[in-house]
């Protein structure tokens, strides 16, 4: 048999495999995600595909999985946004998650965020149990925030209502523990491994990034609403937060009165 011949054979023979490969990953519900019975992101982002982490600097399985999902993260693709959240399931829980808002209004959350995992399963320096307001702030200082405006921070009222909301979202989307991934307010992350929740991670965004398209493909453009008297708030390309409300209608021109005109 010449070359040609047996290149073609091996071709056809490797065509299915190469087809598979690029076949995308199909999950089953129940088993790989969980559909979250009351949708809605945490903290919403026209054009942005929104991945909550839930953590808690005291759970174990987190500070394992830090590592591993920051190299994830620093990768995913600009029409997605990271957003870390606080687990405040009550007692140690709320001391930590108070400490992370406040750290992160300060603007040093992201700097220290894997320090605090490292103090607490690590180094041993800072305690799990009541651990004091003072000793928080004696951390953070060593990311140049002086303890009086860490303080001030952590009791203030800024800080309370993120708690608050945190918590809310925590209740709402039902998350049972840490480490947990929700996609878009949507989807509940699930896998045997840290592994196996990245890669389901990434094959739900694709998902929820098709559903954005499909809703808005399916909806009248922004144009359409203005010129049938309608004004439209919300951002262009947002799935479904568009607001259409009729607008003031001005003195009608001789254009506008003649029937027929519009």
């Amino acid at each position: 048999m010449s070359l040609m011949p047996r290149l073609m054979l091996l071709l056809l023979a490797l065509s299915p495999l190469s087809t598979l490969a690029a076949s995308p990953v199909k999950l089953v519900e129940g088993t790989d995600y969980d559909v979250i019975e009351q949708p809605g992101p945490y903290a919403p982002l026209a054009g942005k595909i929104e991945v909550v982490e839930m953590f808690g600097y005291t759970c174990p399985h987190c500070a394992r999985f830090e590592p591993q999902l920051e190299a994830w993260a620093a990768k995913l693709p600009k029409d997605v946004r990271f957003t870390p959240v606080p687990a405040a399931f009550g007692g140690v829980w709320d001391s930590f998650a108070r400490a992370y808002l406040a750290a992160d209004q300060l603007g040093v959350a992201k700097r220290s965020h894997r320090a605090m995992f490292q103090a607490l399963h690590e180094t041993r320096s800072l305690p799990m149990q009541n651990v004091s307001p003072d000793e928080l702030a004696a951390f953070y200082k060593g990311y140049g925030v002086e303890p009086e405006r860490f303080l001030a921070a952590l009791k203030g009222d800024a800080v309370e209502q993120k708690f608050k909301a945190a918590r809310a979202f925590a209740q709402r989307t039902q998350v049972p523990g840490t480490p947990a991934l929700v996609i878009n307010g949507r989807y509940l992350v699930k896998g045997d491994s840290f592994e196996a929740l990245l890669r389901n991670a990434d094959a739900l965004i694709a998902q929820a990034r098709s559903e954005v398209v499909t809703v808005n493909a399916s909806l009248p453009s922004v144009a359409f609403y203005q010129r049938h008297g309608f004004a439209c708030s919300g951002a262009v390309g947002e799935s479904a937060g568009m607001v259409y409300q009729p607008m003031a209608r001005s003195t009608p021109t001789a254009a506008a009165a003649t029937p027929g005109a519009r």
